[in-house]
């Protein structure tokens, strides 16, 4: 019988992370943009060639959103919200140059270069330019913490951050709408549009979509840890509840593009129009924001998680508003369909770009991976 001691757990736990990534991750996990992709080809084709579908879908509604959405919504984020330590969201909080940071990168540079975009390349489509002028007042509060999560970015300050940018989203959206499609067009001599938005609507929204997995996330964490310990209940319980949040995105991305897929498929230049300023606002706003984070100091997981939510955008809210101000057949309510269709492939590819952007930040920033 071996004397020799075990090694020292700092010890294993080095030796299990040297071990290449790609063998750490589940085969969802190692796919995923494979899956993201067959995912959106899939709800595509059934919108298009499935007869009915897209009523069936969106026959049963949370408010406007379809209900099958809305599930797929809730299942995608309601294990990311349980692994959030909620213990240590008060010291997350304190970081002022996070919240800051995130609050100009989101209610004043993304509104204003969406607005910029959107009348450099459509200045002679009036009605997608003002479909992605709100998709640029909409900031995320619901992918964006599946994108955090698969960059390793910080989970508590993710939560804190969604949180206050749906403050922030009841509070602004309608004023911000009121100033990007009407008052500032005529200050610069440009063709104005009108956008009648209750509040009440977005509180609502905001309610259903962040409120109740965030409720449940939060009880999920206090019962757990309560009865069985944190051990368990990160070792054994989240590792169960974690596929979730990927099966929960797939069949929203599917149901999405289903409902969509005849509009999507049937306009095509038009779509190729829509995509251009949306990729452009994407990279731009994740590169920006990254480096400014950077700048400031603050470490690679909080600076990725200002990255996305500063990139992200809300298209549950922004489709809503569209078809609600303007109609379901409309080229505002294209435009926001068109948001998802870039986003989620552009955002999915930038998730590796931001693991790759590791090495530029110094070993006490980096940190561990979650």
């Amino acid at each position: 019988m071996s004397t020799t001691p075990p090694p020292p757990a700092s010890a294993t736990a080095r030796a299990g992370s040297s071990a290449p990534v790609g063998r750490r991750l589940s085969t969802l996990d190692r796919y995923l943009p494979a899956w993201i992709g067959l995912a959106m080809l899939v709800g595509l084709l059934a919108g298009r060639w499935v007869p009915g579908i897209a009523e069936a879908l969106d026959a049963v509604k949370v408010g406007s959103i379809s209900l099958p959405i809305a599930l797929g919504l809730l299942v995608m984020m309601y294990p990311v919200l349980a692994k959030v330590r909620y213990d240590e969201i008060g010291h997350v909080a304190r970081d002022t140059r996070m919240l800051v940071l995130s609050l100009v990168l989101n209610w004043l540079v993304g509104p204003a270069l969406m607005f910029a975009l959107a009348w450099t390349f459509l200045p002679d489509l009036p009605e997608y330019r003002t479909g992605l002028i709100i998709v640029g007042l909409a900031r995320c509060i619901a992918m964006v913490i599946i994108w955090n999560d698969l960059a390793c970015g910080d989970r508590e300050a993710a939560a804190v951050l969604v949180a206050v940018n749906s403050v922030f989203q009841v509070l602004a959206f309608a004023l911000l709408g009121w100033f990007y499609l009407d008052l500032l067009p005529g200050w610069l001599g440009l063709s104005s549009t009108g956008l009648d938005v209750s509040p009440w609507e977005i509180a609502g929204s905001v309610l259903v979509f962040l409120g109740i997995p965030l409720a449940a996330g939060y009880l999920t964490r206090r019962v757990g840890e309560a009865r069985r310990g944190r051990d368990w209940y990160e070792q054994r319980l989240l590792p169960r509840l974690g596929p979730w949040a990927l099966y929960g995105l797939l069949f929203t991305i599917v149901v999405l593009f289903a409902l969509q897929g005849d509009t999507i498929t049937g306009q095509p230049l038009d779509v190729a129009r829509i995509a251009v300023p949306l990729v452009i606002y994407f990279a731009l706003m994740w590169a920006g924001s990254l480096f400014l984070a950077h700048r400031v100091g603050l470490g690679y997981a909080r600076a990725t998680t200002v990255a996305f939510t500063a990139a992200g955008n809300n298209f549950e809210l922004a489709i809503a508003v569209a078809i609600g101000v303007f109609g379901v057949t409309s080229g505002q309510a294209l435009a926001g369909v068109v948001g998802p269709l870039i986003e989620v492939p552009v955002l999915v590819g930038l998730v590796y770009v931001t693991l790759w952007t590791r090495r530029y930040f110094t070993e006490a920033q980096t940190g561990a991976v979650p």
